[in-house]
């Protein structure tokens, strides 16, 4: 297993696994970052690794490269190591943790014959404490050696690697975010309806939290449809129409995000989606005065 790695980008999600990794036994050698101050701060948090506010060859010294800018900059930097490095990536492993990418975003290395694929945690990265990855389901795709070496960082971080074809990548992250970016939305939302009825924040917290943890709970336990609850699950449309007219002094997101989540549990865990998709969309018209 190879056992020396570089961070080309090491933010958030470029320290924390990082930082694991050297906890594991990995050897860690350049931090590349765009500062010196936030390499040698990003080299601080990973407890190893000699920091690079740019590209540099030390990267070569590694057998693997991994790459975790943002995902619009991952073309750039593969072409800027391509260029680095040139017939030296020969039989290196570059991986990168985009999401929604895969392994094409890394052709310039690629046509070095660089092994070249990727690994994605299913996991949120906030950057104040590094996250726990122990059962942690981690995407990743590549060609052969790229695969092989995924998967052994994916285990030996404690986590579950699981194979997707490359153009799976937008839909499985796509999934992700629905749950932990617009969830969260969600939250912050029903949240801030609680405080202006006179909830304090800290009140919003201890009805909505226990709530959701109980919610997740019998999904887990029950699937979802036994998990279901609400007033659309009980087909209790005069609740609903109630619940736009409450909607009316917030902005027009509540109002729509309530009404696209209504149709989207319609169609996903009602016994027949467009029966209740139509009873959702005549209650939520009758509320309005027949507006949409």
């Amino acid at each position: 297993m190879a056992s020396s790695i570089a961070i080309v980008g090491a933010g958030r999600v470029g320290r924390g696994l990082a930082h694991r990794l050297h906890r594991v036994g990995w050897q860690i050698g350049a931090v590349v970052t765009r500062s010196k101050s936030t390499a040698r701060i990003a080299v601080q948090k990973i407890g190893a690794g000699a920091a690079y506010s740019a590209p540099t060859r030390q990267i070569l010294s590694a057998e693997v490269v991994l790459i975790t800018t943002p995902d619009d900059a991952v073309a750039e930097v593969a072409t800027d190591l391509a260029e680095l490095g040139g017939k030296e990536w020969r039989g290196k492993i570059v991986l990168h943790t985009s999401g929604a990418l895969d392994r094409r975003v890394l052709a310039p290395l690629a046509d070095f014959d660089a092994s070249t694929g990727s690994l994605h945690p299913l996991q949120t990265f906030s950057g104040r404490a590094v996250p726990e990855l122990e059962g942690v389901v981690v995407a990743v795709e590549g060609n052969r050696a790229a695969l092989r070496v995924a998967r052994k960082i994916v285990r030996a971080l404690g986590g579950i690697p699981v194979t997707l074809r490359g153009r799976d990548k937008p839909a499985y992250h796509a999934a992700g975010v629905l749950v932990a970016g617009h969830a969260l939305a969600l939250v912050e939302a029903a949240t801030l309806v609680l405080m202006s009825i006179g909830f304090t924040r800290r009140q919003s917290n201890r009805s909505l939290l226990p709530l959701m943890r109980q919610m997740l709970v019998n999904f887990e336990r029950l699937g979802p449809r036994l998990a279901w609850t609400g007033p659309l699950s009980r087909g209790d449309y005069e609740t609903i129409a109630l619940h736009r007219q409450a909607f009316r002094s917030f902005p027009r997101e509540f109002s729509d995000a309530y009404l696209a989540l209504s149709m989207l549990a319609a169609r996903v865990l009602s016994p027949n989606p467009e029966l209740t998709e139509s009873k959702v969309q005549n209650a939520w018209k009758q509320s309005s005065g027949g507006r949409t």
